[in-house]
C-alpha cells in the first residue's frame, strides 16, 4: 500500500487560493517555458492553463508569470522571482505539513483497505461465456 502524503489548498486572506493544480502549472512553466507546453504536461486545457496563470498573477502584488507575445522567435512565458517565491513558499509549507501529520497519517492509512483497481471500459477483463 503507497504512503499517504497530503494534498493542501490555501485560502489566502484575499480569499484567493493555491491549490496543488496550481503549483503544479507554475513549476511545469518554469520547466518548458510555454503555457502551452505546461498545460499539456498537467493534463489541463490551455485555456484552463491561462485563467489559471491569470488568477495567480491578480491574486500577487506582483505577477508570477510574465508572457511574451509569439513572432518570428516565437513566444514564451517563465516564472518571475516572485512565483519561483509562491512555488518554494507552497512546497516548504507541504513539506512541514507532511512532516507534522506523518503519525497520523500512518495511523489512517493503517484502517484501510485496498481498493480494487480501476478498469478503464477498453480494459475491462472479457466476461466468461459458460
Amino acid at each position: 500500500m503507497a504512503n499517504p502524503r497530503l494534498r493542501i489548498s490555501l485560502r489566502l486572506a484575499n480569499g484567493a487560493i493555491l491549490a496543488p493544480s496550481k503549483i503544479a502549472l507554475l513549476e511545469a512553466i518554469a520547466a518548458t517555458g510555454s503555457i502551452s507546453a505546461a498545460a499539456q504536461s498537467v493534463h489541463i486545457s490551455y485555456r484552463a492553463a491561462w485563467q489559471w496563470v491569470k488568477s495567480i498573477n491578480d491574486m500577487l502584488g506582483s505577477p508570477a508569470v510574465l508572457t511574451e507575445t509569439g513572432g518570428r522567435k516565437g513566444g514564451g512565458a517563465k516564472l518571475t522571482a516572485s512565483g519561483a517565491k509562491v512555488v518554494a513558499i507552497y512546497r516548504a509549507i507541504q513539506s512541514r505539513a507532511q512532516t507534522a501529520a506523518a503519525h497520523e497519517l500512518q495511523m489512517l492509512n493503517a484502517m484501510t483497505r485496498e481498493r480494487e483497481r480501476q478498469h478503464l471500459p477498453s480494459q475491462r477483463p472479457e466476461k466468461l461465456l459458460v
